[in-house]
């Protein structure tokens, strides 16, 4: 049985090592098992579904406004690889900018490159810095490829605690109660111990990167640790961080100021 478990998590450790890739300017190396085929198209499906029932804006003013800020973060950062000489991660990308209505506080990029901003949110920021601070979040994550990590994170932690179950039942060391409970430990282990957390380091690193396009699109990065300062103020209760995909207020604003210099660096690239 020792034999057949560790046969199986080789295998889960050379898809690992074979899938292994590099988020653009952070550098920090990511296991992505999906083709980006298959995410362009799961990423479409959903626009689809969404755009059936969201309802675009009639603000033409407010609509352009968006548009304006989402088009210059595209932009510069699409001049900033190509003049870097670096792998473009925005290639091939099909950027779409909706603006919908809803009040809600909200906005969403895909990995397609689908921009949806509600008109809650642009009529919430102070400024188009702020906006911008927003924006550049969510099409950091579409570049970073999250999406494609974190299907496969959750994936290989599929597999690996199939694995462990059926060593376990296989054994014949443990009873029916055993494993029930053994399941739900593994499951629960998984959750708050490796989803959740990493959920939470995406969205760092997705501050991270939106504020460097900050930068390099000439907006105001000072802007973002007071968006977020804003937000606290206005949110509801959140639940305990280890319990949340997203990091609390106080630890997303310290890291925007830990970062702070880095994006400024970018400014003169």
């Amino acid at each position: 049985m020792k034999k057949f478990l560790w046969i199986i998590l080789s295998v889960v450790l050379v898809a690992v090592i074979y899938a292994c890739s590099s988020v653009a300017l952070t550098g920090r190396k990511q296991v992505l098992l999906y083709s980006n085929s298959d995410i362009m198209a799961l990423s479409e499906e959903s626009y689809k579904e969404f755009a059936q029932t969201a309802k675009a804006s009639t603000n033409t003013a407010l609509t352009q406004r968006v548009r304006v800020v989402c088009s210059k973060l595209i932009n510069a950062m699409n001049n900033y690889f190509i003049s870097a000489g670096q792998e473009n991660p925005m290639q091939g990308l099909n950027w779409h900018i909706d603006l919908v209505q809803s009040d809600e506080i909200n906005a969403f990029c895909l990995p397609s490159g689908n921009i949806v901003v509600y008109e809650g949110l642009a009529k919430f920021v102070d400024n188009d810095d702020q906006l911008a601070a927003v924006v550049g979040h969510e099409i950091a994550h579409a570049i970073a490829n999250h999406s494609n990590e974190r299907m496969s994170r959750a994936t290989l932690s599929e597999s690996i605690q199939r694995t462990i179950l059926t060593a376990a039942q296989a054994s014949g060391r443990v009873t029916d109660s055993q494993l029930a409970v053994f399941n739900t430990a593994l499951g629960l282990g998984s959750q708050y111990g490796v989803i959740l957390p990493f959920s939470r380091k995406q969205e760092l690193e997705a501050d991270r990167i939106g504020l460097i396009m900050m930068a390099i699109a000439g907006y105001k990065v000072e802007e973002a640790p007071k968006l977020w300062v804003k937000m606290a103020e206005n949110g509801s209760a959140a639940p305990p961080e280890f319990m949340s995909t997203h990091p609390s207020d106080v630890n997303r604003i310290n890291n925007l100021n830990k970062y702070m210099e880095e994006a400024k660096a970018y400014a003169s690239k």
